[in-house]
């Protein structure tokens, strides 16, 4: 199972969706020269880097449900979880109505035209946070529809986090209607915190930083207003930005817990018991010199029975599902990370074959 693939969404597509006026917009959108996640009022980007060639403005090619379907099978991948492309930067998107209506015509477009396609692809419910009422009426919408598996949460751009008071619709909907929450990373310069990474001068720094620092932020900052107490069924996923940095805020934030508890009244245990009931997709993992180190480091957050394999396809960053597979883990715990965490995870009914790898 592969826990974080990517739909490259086509606004002129999704423009047949949309009301109006926001389907003109959508087709205006389609007619610009597209750049990898950089499209006028869709997916806002500021670009501060020297325009070297190849690296991730490369174009995409898949296109269609049965092309996706192909390349998952050539390297061995059974079922997929589709996250978006340029709505990973929603949160950037500065009209309110207009994020809105992105993430319910893109749903409605992906539902239509890969979904129901595919039945081993299933979708990630995009959310404005711009709205979390709007957010939660779509989750309800498509209630029930196995096409689902999770709620899809930007994490870069957003202001507030995730902790806000704000978004308890979309925590309460998706435990309504039985659906994980994942929020997803991306590179964003952005002028909110965590995001103001304007001071780095390659993509290098940026993508770096802005992955675990996005998820750091929205830790915090859900364990600092008790999401996990307040909502103890909501389950939680955290993807595409890699696992090395999860022990760090675990322990930080126990250690600032055990000295100031009296802050979070809400909470009744350290902030290590709620996020050791968090998954993590492993997309980007990272590649120690010692690959026997990052085994150590999955031990330190329950990795074997937490961490889902992602591997970020078709970007050119993508992890390889031999490379994860051929770590040094043990049976279980390579058959768990593979697909049995993703399937518990996403509430997947799957044939115990394809659950191992």
């Amino acid at each position: 199972m592969d826990a974080d693939v990517h739909v490259h969404e086509s606004p002129t597509e999704m423009a047949e969706y949309a009301s109006d006026p926001w389907d003109v917009a959508l087709r205006e959108i389609g007619k610009v020269d597209e750049r990898y996640l950089d499209l006028p009022g869709m997916s806002p980007r500021a670009e501060y880097r020297t325009p070297f060639p190849g690296g991730s403005n490369r174009p995409q090619t898949v296109t269609s449900a049965g092309a996706m379907r192909t390349e998952l099978s050539q390297i061995h991948v059974d079922l997929a979880v589709l996250f978006p492309d340029h709505l990973l930067l929603l949160a950037m998107v500065r009209d309110p109505l207009f994020a809105v209506e992105l993430a319910r015509t893109y749903n409605a477009w992906l539902y239509e035209r890969w979904l129901t396609e595919q039945p081993t692809l299933k979708g990630a419910l995009v959310i404005a946070p711009q709205d979390p009422k709007a957010g939660a009426d779509d989750i309800r919408r498509y209630a029930g529809k196995k096409e689902w598996a999770c709620v899809y949460l930007p994490a870069s751009g957003v202001r507030p986090l995730y902790g806000h008071l704000s978004y308890d619709p979309i925590y309460e909907a998706a435990v309504e209607t039985g659906l994980p929450v994942c929020i997803h990373s991306v590179e964003a310069v952005y002028p909110t915190f965590p995001f103001q990474l304007e001071v780095f001068q390659t993509s290098m720094a940026q993508h770096c930083i802005s992955h675990p620092f996005a998820m750091m932020a929205n830790i915090v900052s859900m364990i600092e207003t008790a999401v996990p107490v307040r909502w103890p069924d909501l389950k939680i996923g955290i993807m595409e930005a890699g696992v090395t940095w999860v022990p760090f805020i675990i322990n930080r934030l126990d250690k600032e817990y055990l000295e100031r508890r009296r802050e979070v009244p809400l909470l009744q245990d350290r902030p290590s018991h709620y996020i050791r009931e968090w998954y993590f997709g492993t997309q980007p993992i990272e590649e120690p010199e010692r690959r026997g180190d990052i085994i150590k480091i999955f031990d330190l957050f329950d990795g074997a029975n937490r961490a889902m394999f992602a591997s970020d396809w078709p970007h050119h960053d993508f992890d390889h599902p031999q490379y994860v597979f051929g770590l040094p883990f043990s049976p279980e715990a390579r058959k768990n990370i593979m697909g049995g965490n993703a399937a518990r995870f996403f509430n997947f009914e799957t044939p115990n074959e394809a659950v191992g790898g």
